[in-house]
């Protein structure tokens, strides 16, 4: 990856914090260094977005490879049953220490408890559960991706020159706490339009499990009951924004309403040449998945590491230890950057009607 693309102090800290035996943090003495080191790893889904199997796989398996760590990455496809299943077969199995981007709070505490009840090492991916007890939590600052969006949907506004434009709400899944922190950062930029008359909330709904089939029946349902005075869409990732987008195309409104994104996938970042979707954000994955691979390692081999972050959990109080990324905006003309950065290959992005799109964008 490009060097300076995107900041990554903590990770540095990573690499030069001291070295010490795990403690009683890991739920057992010298957890994990009594065993062969294994990792699980347990994925979401692969239909929230594209990204768990495209991305995330891939770069923690070459990380964990690299380093001649077995390993064992599944994903639960949004079924919570296969997610307790999976943790018990990786437990049963040997791992020495589970990571794991949970599906809600209450079954990822339930899966980290039980690893902790065994001496596995445990490390929240992505998403932080609540009132867990994972030992360390590596993520973006999700609260920046969300302000990033607020500024990013105010930004294309202004340059529509929208007037009192009405705004709808396409947030994540309720049971996710990462689309609590992106509304509390969205909302910091907008609220303040809100309140000030100076924008106007045409509806505000979250979509179950970031269902992007529901996301655009939700999002048909609000631009019916707004008598179709729609003028910005704040959604919370490129799924969901895809969602709303082709109810746009259905209304010949495509291009004319600003509609935000998150994770910079291809069909967002095609949808950004077109004009279809103002803007995205962009998450180094790799660099969040080598961080997290890092302290798996460790874990894996009995040592902690000292993350310099943490984050609080808001249920238990806890101060979580953390490694938290920064995220970029994304918008027509820095599309390319995400492609320098290796993250999404010209091959993927610039197919067919796209080619002339990625050339005009400079993307070569």
């Amino acid at each position: 990856m490009r060097k300076g693309f995107l900041t990554f102090a903590a990770v540095g800290l990573l690499a030069t914090g001291s070295m010490a035996a795990c403690g009683d943090n890991g739920g057992s003495d010298q957890a994990g260094s009594a065993k062969k080191p294994k990792i699980g790893v347990i994925l979401p889904d692969s239909k929230s977005s594209a990204r768990w199997e495209t991305a995330d796989r891939k770069y923690l398996k070459a990380a964990f490879d690299a380093a001649g760590v077995d390993s064992d990455i599944q994903n639960a496809q949004n079924d919570k049953t296969a997610f307790q299943t999976i943790a018990d077969q990786m437990i049963t199995n040997g791992v020495t220490v589970l990571m794991i981007v949970n599906l809600d709070s209450g079954t990822g505490k339930a899966v980290l408890d039980k690893a902790k009840s065994q001496g596995v090492a445990t490390i929240d991916y992505d998403r932080l559960t609540l009132g867990g007890s994972a030992q360390y939590y590596v993520s973006f600052d999700n609260e920046a991706v969300g302000k990033l969006q607020g500024e990013g949907l105010s930004k294309c506004l202004t340059d529509k020159g929208a007037k009192n434009p009405a705004i709808a709400y396409l947030n994540g899944s309720p049971t996710d706490n990462n689309a609590t922190l992106f509304k509390n950062g969205y909302d910091s930029v907008l609220k303040p339009k809100f309140d000030s008359k100076e924008y106007t909330k045409a509806a505000d709904d979250s979509v179950p499990e970031w269902d992007n089939a529901q996301a655009a029946t939700i999002f048909e349902q609000q631009l019916t009951k707004a008598g179709g005075k729609i003028d910005g869409v704040l959604a919370a990732n490129d799924g969901l924004g895809n969602a709303a987008i082709s109810v746009l195309k259905k209304n010949k409104l495509n291009g004319k309403v600003p509609v935000t994104g998150q994770d910079a996938t291809a069909p967002g970042l095609q949808n950004i040449l077109a004009g279809d979707q103002c803007m995205t954000v962009y998450k180094a994955v790799k660099q969040e998945a080598d961080a997290a691979a890092d302290l798996a390692i460790g874990l894996a081999k009995g040592k902690t590491k000292d993350t310099g972050q943490t984050v609080k959990d808001p249920e238990s109080g806890r101060d979580v230890p953390a490694v938290l990324l920064e995220p970029k905006a994304i918008y027509k003309d820095n599309v390319k950057d995400v492609v320098a950065d290796g993250y999404v290959t010209k091959e993927e992005l610039c197919t067919g009607a796209y080619a002339k799109l990625c050339a005009d964008a400079g993307i070569s």
